[in-house]
């Protein structure tokens, strides 16, 4: 790769306008940004991927070619081949492709390690761009591919995923509070968070869904699952995994995903098994270990006011 003054000039802009269209020009995103900020410590945790304009317009020739030396060499990749082939041709041509291409000076160890939470964090912040209140919450949690990840991936679509869900039958259904609430359990190398988000309906207080959403994950605690919420559970973690596993694509970047989060392209084949493998047992404790207040941090989003216009009248 030749980085020049020219073709970094170029990408920056193209990553700028990126982050102004899926960024900047989007409601509650800079909530989540927020949010991630408040519940990481580590700034290998908290920094979000695309980083901010100052971030973007400080990177030189230099420190991209560093980067690009160091990161983007053998010794550092995952190559992941799917489709219909001989093996024999595939390698041949890889091998002619990639085997020329020198290793690099292993890159430093990232840390990725996060300390206790041991009270709830908070903000509220405005956003020009909603036109409801909405809350985001997070529960710091833990590593991916661990058996309390899968338990948590199997709360998370009991408690907020379909309109079976609790969240959405309390929230939704009955109290119609918000016009919708969900989330997920993001999957990381390090800790990763459980999410939860729901947008009001116009004059309803953010307190009074809080107090809900913490009365459901309150009943979680007290009391296992039905049986009919697990098999639930596991069918929507089972649907959306092989969804993912239509495309050839997506098989390959989750191959590569296993690979470099856990050194094990073979989760593709077993990874349902481990899902299949938690009971309602393993759901309640996970609610008691990680759904607790001082492990938790909240966002509330409120719409901005736009400003009035002056104007000037005459008397009449």
């Amino acid at each position: 790769l030749k980085v020049t003054q020219e073709n970094l000039d170029n990408q920056r802009n193209a990553v700028q306008e990126e982050k102004r269209l899926r960024y900047d020009n989007q409601p509650y995103v800079n909530a989540f940004l927020r949010m991630n900020e408040l519940i990481f410590t580590n700034p290998a945790n908290a920094h979000s991927t695309i980083g901010s304009m100052e971030d973007l317009n400080a990177a030189t020739v230099e420190d991209v070619a560093e980067f690009f030396k160091m990161y983007y060499a053998p010794n550092n990749a995952v190559l992941v081949l799917v489709g219909d082939f001989k093996t024999a041709d595939a390698l041949a041509k890889i091998r002619a492709n990639f085997e020329s291409i020198p290793r690099q000076p292993d890159p430093p160890k990232v840390d990725m390690t996060e300390p206790q939470q041991k009270a709830e964090r908070r903000a509220t912040m405005e956003d020009q761009l909603a036109r409801a209140a909405r809350i985001d919450m997070a529960y710091k949690a833990v590593e991916g591919n661990t058996a309390d990840f899968y338990a948590l991936q199997v709360l998370s679509a009991a408690l907020q995923s379909g309109q079976s869900s609790r969240l959405y039958q309390k929230l939704v259904k009955e109290k119609e509070m918000v016009t919708g609430v969900g989330g997920f359990m993001d999957e990381k190398r390090g800790v990763g968070a459980f999410y939860t988000n729901a947008t009001l309906r116009p004059n309803v207080k953010t307190e009074d869904v809080e107090a809900l959403i913490y009365a459901e994950v309150e009943r979680l605690k007290k009391e296992p699952i039905a049986d009919w919420e697990l098999q639930k559970a596991k069918n929507t973690t089972r649907r959306n995994f092989i969804n993912n596993l239509q495309s050839t694509l997506s098989r390959a970047v989750s191959m590569g995903q296993y690979t470099v989060y856990y050194n094990d392209p073979n989760l593709i084949n077993t990874r349902l098994d481990k899902v299949a493998a938690v009971t309602k047992e393993d759901v309640q404790r996970v609610a008691n270990k990680y759904l607790v207040d001082t492990n938790r941090t909240i966002v509330i989003t409120m719409p901005k006011a736009k400003a009035k216009s002056a104007t000037t009248q005459s008397g009449k």
